[in-house]
């Protein structure tokens, strides 16, 4: 299953950083997020857009309101208003991490 279909997300970026959270729709499901999203995971996931020698990939647990926030140094090369990316807003980042792919456990 796709991570949309259990939470939703919220960007911010400041500079070349990014920081996505990932919202849970249902508290029942911010478990199985905990377990899936990890540091590693999301880090391989934009493995080719991380800027190399950037500090890394850090995760925080919101369990009061079932979120997790990534923070991505250097994702944003330079930040929007220095980056040649089309779109270089961390919004994007966030809609393409509610792709991923979750396991689907009975």
């Amino acid at each position: 299953m796709k991570l949309h279909t259990l939470a939703h997300s919220r960007t911010g970026d400041k500079g070349d950083t990014s920081n996505i959270s990932i919202i849970a729709y249902r508290a029942e499901d911010y478990p199985l997020l905990c377990a899936q999203l990890t540091v590693e995971r999301v880090a391989a996931f934009f493995a080719d857009q991380l800027e190399p020698g950037a500090a890394p990939v850090r995760r925080y647990e919101l369990p009061n309101v079932q979120a997790l926030n990534f923070v991505l140094p250097g994702i944003l090369r330079g930040g929007v208003t220095r980056s040649l990316a089309l779109d270089a807003h961390g919004k994007c980042l966030g809609s393409a991490l509610l792709d991923i792919d979750l396991p689907i456990l009975n």
